[in-house]
């Protein structure tokens, strides 16, 4: 079995909204391994964002212990959680989150930026990201001259290029018509294949039965955890 790259022990989140205390995670234990891909279900409600938002270290859970690839993240402050998302976490979102003036290298070299490499080397490594995607050909193309498949392999390249522990995505189809959500998500089989770390977090089956196991949430707690013995492979 590969390393540990997640463990969530006694995971809880609790939000105030007005005199009511909401119990969004009351209690959830995961352990994910290097090179898994998971994806995490549940209707509204289910405390799946929650989820989202303590994996990708965007939150930081009210009570529980959250170590991500050996270090424990469940008591950093935000400074510290900044520096872990960005080493640590490639994110990839319904929206895409491109920045409209920046064309496709300079979009995917952003997070290098924060990692304080040099313009040269970024050029180098965010090609690289882009090449791994089958986008070379739109390189210098800002976000409104591609199509919502492009911008979204413009996203998965920018999750990619600082080589994250994890690849965390949101509804990554969520914009997207069916041919060309069944093109990204063959993509993200094929980076799976090559031993990256993907957890989807989304609430259409469609989608989730392309990950090679399930955890589905319901009212705070994991109602399920299976391994997805359906699970539509590419090869």
């Amino acid at each position: 079995m590969n390393k540990e790259i997640i463990i969530i022990k006694g995971i809880k989140k609790f939000y105030k909204v007005g005199n009511q205390e909401v119990k969004a995670l009351n209690g959830v234990d995961i352990i994910i391994h290097k090179n898994e891909y998971v994806a995490i279900m549940g209707p509204s409600g289910s405390g799946k964002s929650t989820m989202m938002n303590i994996l990708g270290c965007l939150d930081s859970p009210t009570a529980g212990t959250y170590i991500l690839n050996g270090t424990d993240v469940s008591k950093m402050d935000d400074n510290d959680l900044a520096e872990v998302r960005n080493k640590e976490i490639g994110f990839i979102f319904q929206s895409f989150n491109l920045l409209p003036r920046y064309n496709a290298l300079d979009n995917v070299s952003l997070p290098l930026i924060y990692s304080g490499i040099g313009r040269a080397e970024r050029d180098l490594m965010a090609r690289e990201a882009i090449e791994s995607v089958d986008l070379t050909d739109r390189l210098h193309h800002k976000p409104n001259e591609l199509s919502g498949g492009q911008r979204q392999r413009v996203a998965v390249a920018r999750a990619l290029v600082n080589k994250p522990s994890i690849i965390l995505a949101d509804e990554p189809t969520g914009n997207l018509d069916s041919k060309t959500s069944a093109d990204i998500m063959k993509l993200f089989a094929d980076i799976h294949k090559k031993g990256n770390t993907i957890i989807v977090v989304t609430h259409e089956e469609d989608i989730a039965k392309h990950a090679k196991r399930i955890i589905r949430l319901r009212d705070g707690l994991i109602e399920s955890d299976e391994v997805n013995k359906n699970c539509l492979d590419y090869n």
